[in-house]
């Protein structure tokens, strides 16, 4: 699943290597990755009539919007990360909503998915998914920050292995169900998870100092 559903994703964690050339080199790359596959799996999921893959690329989306901030506003005060992670959490909100309704549409017409592209894309995300989690792998004993985007990463290989079941029982069921029942279930993840950011980042603005910052690990 995304980041935002583990407990060591914080909009006020940094990475203590942040000036790390190795540390931003990796994040770049699994930004990139993670916004190409968001791309991917929204067309995807449109022209197979796949709300899973819909709902996966909710996961891409939340991991690309983490590296971003990681990159952009880490080293800012703690009010612009606070506003920059409202900005993440709504953002997801509104994503995981139009998953829902894409899921709820699918579920009244009973659109049978095409189990062969789900496949492919889910087997190509798995694997990308993989490489970025071996990259990130060497710093899963840093600190929360580090740890958390490895965790991310990690966990999103398991949403790209639900996709990949769901595909198994579209093609062994011949009905969409499956497809729905994975969609709904990474949708409302994503409604959760984009909660949490929300109201966590509007504690941060409301206990902040005006001009706090957060001084280099």
């Amino acid at each position: 699943m995304a980041c935002c559903h583990d407990p060591a994703c914080s909009s006020t964690a940094r990475p203590a290597a942040l000036d790390s050339r190795k540390w931003r080199r990796t994040l770049w790359i699994a930004l990139a990755v993670n916004a190409g596959f968001f791309a991917a799996e929204v067309v995807a999921g449109a022209a197979a009539g796949s709300a899973a893959l819909q709902a996966d690329a909710l996961d891409f989306f939340g991991d690309a919007a983490n590296y971003a901030i990681s990159l952009g506003v880490a080293g800012m005060a703690l009010t612009w990360r606070a506003r920059a992670a409202v900005a993440k959490g709504g953002t997801m909100l509104a994503f995981a909503l139009w998953v829902l309704g894409s899921m709820a549409w699918h579920a009244l017409h009973g659109t049978l998915p095409r189990a062969d592209v789900m496949g492919v894309v889910g087997i190509a995300a798995l694997i990308a998914n993989g490489g970025v989690a071996l990259m990130l792998y060497r710093f899963r004993t840093g600190d929360a920050n580090m740890r958390s985007v490895w965790i991310c990463s990690r966990n999103d290989a398991i949403g790209n292995a639900s996709v990949l079941l769901a595909a198994l029982g579209v093609f062994g069921s011949g009905t969409g169900w499956p497809d729905i029942i994975v969609a709904a279930i990474m949708g409302g993840l994503g409604l959760r998870g984009g909660w949490q950011i929300v109201s966590q980042a509007r504690v941060e603005l409301r206990s902040a100092p005006v001009g706090q910052t957060v001084a280099a690990q």
